[in-house]
């Protein structure tokens, strides 16, 4: 990758390529360390300390001009980038341990396997071309580095309304060619997820996808076993069902937590989740239909089932009851399932927008969002990419800003907007005090 294509990431300080031979977050800590350190001017020494118990946090300790970052396997690794993040823009850094808010952090690419990207605005797919899997591993690992430096933890690859042949994402066929790139963002803290369509036992010789039916029921447990061979750390599956022409448990008189719950029961012996969108609504509707409530839609579809759920179902809400508008209130939903784990879905393609190209920076919405929303009200947090094959990953290079600043809010729901702008402008464009306003 050039020089000046790596100034377009906000990540320019290290210049060697992302780390390739490192096995586990805590030796790519190490590399990453090295790589930021020797390019700074008076580098202060700098220790690492694993402590496994510590899991995903971090502290940084100084004594002297010396630091020492102590963090569990992936801590570490945060700790390591919020250092040369420091270093490098001339912030304070954060006191004590530091804890991310939310245990999943996730990524939601909408990439189809003929290489389109629904409602993608900076070229084509990262990870699929030609109905296969097609991908640069640098530029995958640049990008696993790239994520990992502002914390996010997990990465779906493929679209929520999964087009032939992305179910072979859960097939013999394509698994081995799958680990290999779950492989190349391990190192880096980042889980795999998968979206899957509802009904591919009907693929297989079976003549219906009823969640209560046991010939179903049995398919799931042996082919979720099977991906979990190739990839013990997979994240779990994500599924939108019911909407937009996606199968459903609707087709066989079910509601939507006997769906849910029939997938979470195959994934939860491996420890994955079963994340479920809840965007359900008639897309058939007639926009002279003043009758139909659409924004109530999801409503009342899930709220009455609320407490009915595994406890390995993440169900996941738009922030709003339409449809990512940049002006509209809360959905009501996260108020009325309180038994339910939820999730926060936000949306960094700029479809509403501009599109990617007009400049849109989205932090100041999110805080907003988190102001009328308390954090604990959701476990999870998930965020439709911005991302492609471009050189500089997001297409127009400001609309990296609300990519960093995802990671930022993800870990932390108080970050303050301004400062995560500025911080990605000082560590972008090399900014400092005197120059950046």
């Amino acid at each position: 990758m050039s020089t000046s294509v790596k100034h377009l990431t906000w990540l320019p300080y290290l210049t060697n390529a992302a780390p390739a031979a490192c096995a586990t977050p805590a030796e790519t800590a190490k590399a990453e360390l090295a790589n930021g350190l020797a390019n700074l001017k008076n580098a202060p020494a700098v220790s690492l300390l694993v402590d496994a118990a510590m899991g995903e946090s971090w502290q940084i300790t100084k004594d002297g001009d010396a630091y020492t970052i102590t963090g569990g396997e992936s801590g570490l690794l945060y700790g390591v980038y919020r250092l040369l993040m420091a270093l490098n823009a001339g912030t304070a850094l954060p006191e004590g341990v530091q804890k991310p808010f939310y245990g999943l952090r996730m990524l939601n690419c909408w990439d189809n396997a003929d290489g389109d990207i629904e409602r993608g605005y900076s070229g084509r797919s990262l990870f699929f071309e030609d109905g296969k899997l097609d991908y640069d591993p640098d530029r995958i690992r640049q990008l696993a580095r790239m994520l990992a430096s502002v914390g996010l933890n997990v990465l779906c690859i493929n679209n929520v309304n999964v087009r032939n042949p992305a179910h072979k994402l859960i097939e013999e066929e394509w698994l081995p060619q799958v680990a290999e790139l779950a492989a190349l963002v391990r190192p880096y803290g980042i889980r795999l997820m998968f979206s899957i369509d509802y009904a591919p036992p009907m693929r297989h010789g079976i003549e219906t996808a009823d969640p209560l039916d046991k010939a179903v029921q049995d398919w799931w447990m042996e082919q979720t076993a099977l991906v979990y061979k190739y990839i013990p750390d997979l994240a779990g599956f994500l599924v939108k069902a019911d909407s937009e022409h996606r199968p459903g448990p609707f087709t066989y008189g079910r509601n939507h937590a006997d769906g849910a719950n029939m997938l979470a029961r195959a994934l939860k012996p491996h420890g994955g989740k079963l994340v479920w969108r809840c965007f359900v609504y008639n897309c058939q509707q007639d926009w002279r239909d003043y009758q139909t409530d659409r924004p109530m839609a999801a409503y009342q579809h899930y709220t009455y089932l609320d407490g009915t759920f595994e406890d390995n179902v993440i169900l996941q809400i738009k922030h709003g009851p339409f449809d990512f508008q940049v002006r509209e209130p809360i959905s009501p939903m996260f108020y009325a399932m309180p038994k339910t784990n939820l999730a926060l879905e936000l949306q960094l393609a700029q479809e509403y927008t501009g599109q990617q190209i007009d400049i849109y920076t989205m932090p100041p919405m999110w805080k907003e969002l988190f102001e009328q929303l308390p954090a604990e009200t959701v476990m999870s947090i998930a965020a439709v990419t911005n991302l492609g094959r471009d050189d500089n990953y997001t297409g127009h290079p400001f609309a990296a800003v609300n990519l960093f600043s995802y990671g930022l809010f993800a870990w932390d729901p108080a970050t303050d907007p301004e400062e995560a702008v500025r911080l990605w402008a000082r560590l972008t464009y090399r900014f400092d005090e005197t120059n950046e306003t």
